[in-house]
């Protein structure tokens, strides 16, 4: 299979997985440097939050500077990484907030630019939470 249609090759799937350990810990942590130096740096970027949609990094950097930085911390479950060749990546988690009522999902879509791996689209989404009986496992 020619490299540029290959699905998780493994060294691109690590990249992926250790850019979005980098994220996550930047999000839960407020590392608002870190979390713009993660998504492109691009009026074309595009992150559809829970409350809002942002539209060009200027929107997501003035959402991320006005946030609150209380209450970030989140379990994650059923992550998947996703790589297609060597330069597109999905990255798609469900998480849970301590004392939350709402069950979150966020997907990302990542891209190899010049100066590494970062996210081009989000979407965050809350919905109740499903029944006990088909909660989600951990998969990570």
């Amino acid at each position: 299979m020619n490299d540029t249609l290959a699905i998780n090759l493994p060294d691109v799937h690590a990249e992926v997985s250790a850019a979005f350990a980098r994220y996550e810990d930047a999000l839960v942590n407020n590392r608002i440097e870190v979390l713009d130096e993660l998504f492109w740096d691009s009026e074309h970027t595009v992150r559809y939050g829970a409350t809002e949609n942002l539209l060009g990094i200027e929107a997501i950097r003035a959402f991320r500077n006005a946030r609150p930085a209380q209450g970030l911390q989140r379990t994650l479950m059923r992550t998947v990484i996703t790589t297609y060749g060597r330069d597109f990546a999905t990255a798609m988690t469900e998480f849970r907030r301590e004392g939350g009522n709402k069950h979150g999902r966020q997907s990302q879509t990542w891209a190899r630019m010049p100066g590494g791996w970062c996210v081009v689209a989000a979407h965050v989404s809350l919905i109740d939470p499903p029944p006990s009986s088909t909660a989600p496992r951990s998969d990570r």
